[in-house]
């Protein structure tokens, strides 16, 4: 059998690690290791993890981010499959093993994620997998949505989640840019954004999985006003984007989309301007990394082998 590892990277999680770790020794399929990446909690969630055994921890002695933490923990195993999990998701007993019973048939597909519940009474989606925009807008495909049994097939599709991903060891070694898979710049929030759509340029392809079910509460709560948010949150998420574009976009559909992105970016601007001029502030640290960021584009755009007529037929609507 091909062996899986499971990854958390917890920052004051002690509300929801119980459960998720609890979830993940229940899996009907085997789980070689765990790790625990802990971003210098400052609750009980360290004490909580001392009570499962057989579990690796990793202290940090600084919050290293979601993109730091997990790359410490690529390199603390070997196994064929990783799978990168929030402690706030609580998995089906068979989320691994009906991932990888699908995965291990397609050699491309390096990465695959199942159906994410935010409420899993209520059937109500959290993510069947990422989908992007001809803005360049990420989404989590069916978001808010009552299922109904509209995600009910495998599905090629432009990324995974990184709330509950399985991902190929050789993917993410093929796929690692200056000895990073996820891009430490990101520290969190479209990272996952970012892997995908640098996977699908080298060659690899997202597979979703229906029968994979788990439970997401999510942090970031969507009933949660936005300046409720901390504000380094939404930097993150605001400049991160743009560094996507930056590393992965190819110029000639850049510009065939050019209509759809100005609009777009006008309506974002104007609100910032009027609104989250804080966010704004975060444009200095895109100009700070701009040199390294693009050695790390140029370095993908030479190992590219996927057309971009196929890359960008995943670029699908305009909102």
């Amino acid at each position: 059998m091909s062996a899986v590892s499971v990854q958390i990277v917890t920052y004051n999680s002690e509300q929801d690690i119980v459960p998720c770790l609890k979830a993940v020794f229940s899996q009907s399929y085997p789980i070689e290791k765990i790790i625990i990446i802990d971003n210098q909690s400052k609750d009980r969630t360290l004490e909580l993890i001392r009570d499962f055994r057989c579990v690796k921890i990793i202290k940090n002695s600084h919050n290293n981010g979601f993109a730091g933490g997990h790359n410490q923990g690529f390199s603390c195993s070997k196994s064929d499959y990783v799978l990168v999990l929030n402690p706030d998701v609580i998995l089906d007993k068979d989320y691994v093993r009906n991932i990888i019973r699908v995965i291990e048939g397609f050699p491309s597909v390096g990465m695959a994620t199942g159906k994410l519940y935010r409420d899993k009474s209520k059937k109500l989606i959290d993510s069947t997998g990422i989908i992007i925009k001809k803005n360049r807008r990420a989404f989590d495909r069916g978001a808010g949505e009552k299922d109904i049994g509209q995600y009910d097939d495998n599905l090629d599709l432009f990324g995974v989640s990184g709330a509950a991903a399985v991902y190929k060891r050789s993917m993410i070694k093929d796929i690692s840019i200056c000895g990073q898979f996820y891009d430490e710049t990101f520290f969190a929030y479209k990272e996952d954004v970012d892997v995908s759509w640098r996977a699908r340029l080298l060659g690899w392809n997202a597979l979703f999985v229906p029968n994979a079910v788990a439970e997401h509460s999510r942090g970031w709560k969507e009933e949660k006003k936005r300046l409720g948010i901390f504000l380094f949150i939404r930097q993150h998420s605001y400049i991160n984007r743009y560094f996507c574009i930056l590393k992965n976009d190819r110029l000639p559909y850049f510009l065939i989309h050019i209509p759809i992105i100005l609009f777009y970016e006008i309506l974002s601007f104007s609100y910032a301007l009027l609104k989250e001029r804080e966010l704004l502030k975060v444009w200095a640290v895109f100009l700070k990394e701009f040199k390294q960021m693009f050695k790390k584009r140029r370095i993908i755009q030479k190992k590219r082998k996927t057309s971009s007529k196929k890359i960008y037929s995943y670029f699908k609507g305009i909102w």
